[in-house]
């Protein structure tokens, strides 16, 4: 079992647009394993490739004892007007805030063998699909912050004893 050191804000790999996998070689089997490692970790709902310093698109997600994985994952499809949820990420710890999120969300790729994936859901799992997908993006969830909040957030990570 490797559960991989999460990056924290700040670190240049969450800021990259993560590069689509194509091919699925040992390699890519080990950052599965490695992604579905660290996303069992109590209170995790997703864990994205470049947390754990991969700039792939791959993530895995832990929604409600739901344990998978996707691969070259896209955002295809989301409902409903973007309502502010409550939101926080392991690369940007100890902070909680009300982010945008759609309130259902549809994400699809492939598995490790190459076969077509779909995972849709609402609530957790929808705004997991959307802040996943995000981080493959080089995204993290501030950027979905209202302008006052985010300015609350970004003066809270100055002040943090991890950046």
């Amino acid at each position: 079992m490797t559960v991989r050191e999460i990056r924290v804000f700040g670190d240049p790999v969450l800021r990259t647009v993560c590069a689509p996998i194509e091919t699925i070689d040992d390699g890519v089997r080990a950052l599965v394993d490695d992604l579905i490692d660290s996303v069992k970790v109590p209170g995790r709902a997703g864990v994205a490739a470049p947390q754990i310093g991969v700039a792939l698109r791959a993530f895995s997600y832990n929604i409600d004892g739901d344990i998978g994985y996707v691969l070259n994952p896209v955002l295809t499809e989301v409902r409903g007007d973007p309502v502010p949820t409550g939101e926080g990420c392991l690369s940007v710890p100890g902070l909680w805030h009300d982010a945008l999120r759609h309130p259902w969300a549809r994400v699809e790729g492939i598995d490790l063998d190459g076969n077509p994936v779909v995972i849709e859901g609402e609530g957790l799992m929808a705004q997991a699909l959307q802040h996943e997908t995000d981080h493959l993006d080089g995204k993290v969830y501030l950027s979905r912050l209202a302008p006052e909040t985010r300015r609350v957030a970004m003066r809270q990570v100055r002040e943090s004893d991890w950046f």
